[in-house]
């Protein structure tokens, strides 16, 4: 058992699943892996159960009923985690927009350089986007700038999904009074930890768009974002 777990969610991830858990297996640095399936109708859930015999005791699949948000799927996971007693937890897209090869660096910022909360950040040195029209790449970057300047929390890339966790922080924070299930959800997850006064760092890392499946974003994980964090900053945390 290693001491790190990558989470994965998925939906309709069939023709990236396999590739990206192969991939998080080559890094020099062991790590279990964990698939929070949304009941892909595509198969990916069947993909992942079969590649478990080959990577017994490694790869882990938890299924769910039906397709409820990123949110819930990662608190899903982070819940096993916490059970399963990993003392690092981390976030990863299954379309390769996170690469396997910057796992290390979230790790070690966790494990070797003090931080509670590392972020594989797109905007902590310039812009590193790739594939992304320009529309989208403004929209992501302004909202991380409008998120900073609503809630003054010192986080350059608020939004990102690429992130490792001490075990601690997600004990400390509340799972089951986590509002939102977008992109929100990255937002209050990180909010949430700055307020409790947890260290975070920021990784400079690329972000690749996706070349194969479709992206999940939608005008409601949109609004949900930009109208979720001026609730965040009224209300604060919830003790």
């Amino acid at each position: 058992m290693s001491d790190a777990l990558v989470i994965i969610p998925t939906y309709n991830e069939k023709e990236n699943i396999e590739a990206i858990i192969r991939a998080v297996f080559k890094q020099k640095k062991a790590f279990d892996i964990l698939v929070v399936d949304d009941n892909s109708p595509d198969g990916t859930s069947a993909i992942v159960t079969h590649l478990i015999n080959e990577f017994p005791e490694k790869l882990f699949i938890e299924n769910r009923t039906e397709k409820n948000g990123i949110g819930t799927a990662y608190i899903h996971g982070f819940k096993w985690a916490i059970e399963k007693k990993y003392a690092y937890i981390i976030e990863m897209d299954a379309d390769f927009s996170h690469d396997p090869k910057d796992l290390i660096k979230l790790y070690n910022a966790c494990a070797k350089n003090d931080a509670d909360l590392s972020i594989g950040s797109r905007y902590s040195k310039g812009v590193n986007v790739v594939n992304w029209p320009m529309k989208r790449v403004l929209l992501s970057y302004f909202a991380s700038k409008y998120v900073r300047f609503i809630t003054r929390i010192p986080v350059h890339d608020t939004t990102a999904g690429f992130v490792c966790y001490k075990r601690k922080v997600l004990e400390t924070i509340k799972l089951d009074k986590i509002r939102f299930v977008g992109y929100a959800f990255q937002i209050e997850m990180k909010f949430k930890a700055w307020k409790h006064k947890f260290n975070i760092q920021e990784v400079s890392v690329i972000f690749t768009d996706r070349t194969l499946g479709e992206s999940k974003m939608s005008g409601s994980i949109v609004y949900e974002a930009l109208f979720g964090v001026l609730k965040l900053r009224l209300k604060g945390i919830p003790k």
